[in-house]
């Protein structure tokens, strides 16, 4: 392969001039081997996006999986299809697009990504259709290759987007994916890179905390006369509660120290922002403390002006606790 002096071959012909020669052929069915025992892949599903006419989904195949393939040309579907192969036709158009006879348990995309308009949409919606901890083989044109080789006639217009080692890997790893190789093949031309899908962060643990938190502040503001209790905090947290909580109605004003923060109102809850005054103009029965770190401070000083003439509480992080 040429890579400086004379014209240098375009990627796109240099591949598939190769694609399907005796050395394409063992390389892939070699790789194919590897991949299927390194992730114990026999006999489970594996899909390929952009198979074109299957010749690689043949190759697979003979490596004991069971394949499937996603392609958008209708007469390479029916090549694929006459073939013996199962393929559907189309794109993965959306987050939630839903493949036929998915989960997977792995997936290909070889050199295809770089010619999608969006692959974080491809990307996330073939991770939707994968089972838990799937893995997946992702390659592109190298294009760290060829800025060290000054490729400049490398560049075409069906590439929509060329990837070095270090973009690739973001782009997966924001996707869903951990990387978990990543190499330079088939005469350093393709970034090749090993992927497995990586578990969802379990929320569930939010929702539960702040079904228990909405709860105990609504019997508390509720054992007050209605909207004689305040919120003294305007910072992120006390504001995230309160829109969370939904108890913005029940809530007179939303009290704060920082002048520049007096005489504005909540986002999203619109409650008013007053100064510390307002607790002798305006009074209340209560006043819920959430000031993050500097809760107990002002809790110490409602109770040093008012004693016992409004009741205190701190928001802490496992509930209400009185002050």
């Amino acid at each position: 392969m040429q890579l400086s002096g004379d014209p240098v071959p375009y990627y796109k012909d240099v591949i598939r001039a190769t694609a399907f020669s005796e050395e394409m052929k063992e390389f892939r069915r070699k790789q194919f081997s590897e991949f299927v025992q390194k992730y114990s892949l026999n006999g489970k599903k594996v899909i390929e996006i952009g198979c074109g006419r299957g010749e690689y989904l043949s190759l697979m195949r003979q490596c004991g999986v069971q394949t499937y393939g996603l392609e958008h040309l209708g007469e390479s579907v029916a090549q694929c299809i006459k073939d013996g192969l199962k393929v559907s036709k189309g794109f993965v158009e959306s987050y939630d697009h839903q493949l036929d006879d998915a989960p997977f348990d792995a997936f290909f995309i070889l050199n295809f990504l770089e010619h999608l308009p969006d692959p974080n949409l491809t990307l996330r919606g073939i991770y939707n259709n994968l089972s838990e901890n799937a893995a997946g083989l992702v390659e592109v044109p190298n294009f760290d290759m060829i800025l060290r080789n000054k490729l400049f006639s490398e560049f075409i217009p069906d590439h929509l987007f060329y990837f070095t080692g270090k973009t690739l890997d973001t782009t997966l790893e924001m996707n869903g994916f951990e990387v978990v190789d990543r190499s330079e093949v088939w005469h350093k031309y393709i970034l090749s890179v090993i992927v497995r899908k990586r578990q969802k962060a379990d929320l569930s643990s939010f929702y539960e905390h702040q079904a228990r938190l909405k709860s105990e502040i609504e019997k508390y503001i509720g054992s007050f006369t209605d909207k004689k209790v305040a919120i003294w905090g305007a910072g992120h947290q006390a504001l995230a509660v309160i829109a969370l909580t939904n108890i913005a109605d029940k809530i007179r004003y939303v009290v704060d120290s920082a002048p520049f923060k007096q005489g504005k109102y909540t986002p999203a809850t619109h409650l008013p922002i007053v100064s510390p005054d307002a607790l002798k103009t305006d009074p209340v029965d209560a006043v819920i403390v959430m000031a993050a770190s500097y809760s107990d401070e002002v809790a110490g000083i409602i109770r040093r002006r008012f004693g016992k003439d409004i009741k205190v509480s701190i928001l802490r992080d496992l509930g209400l606790e009185a002050a």
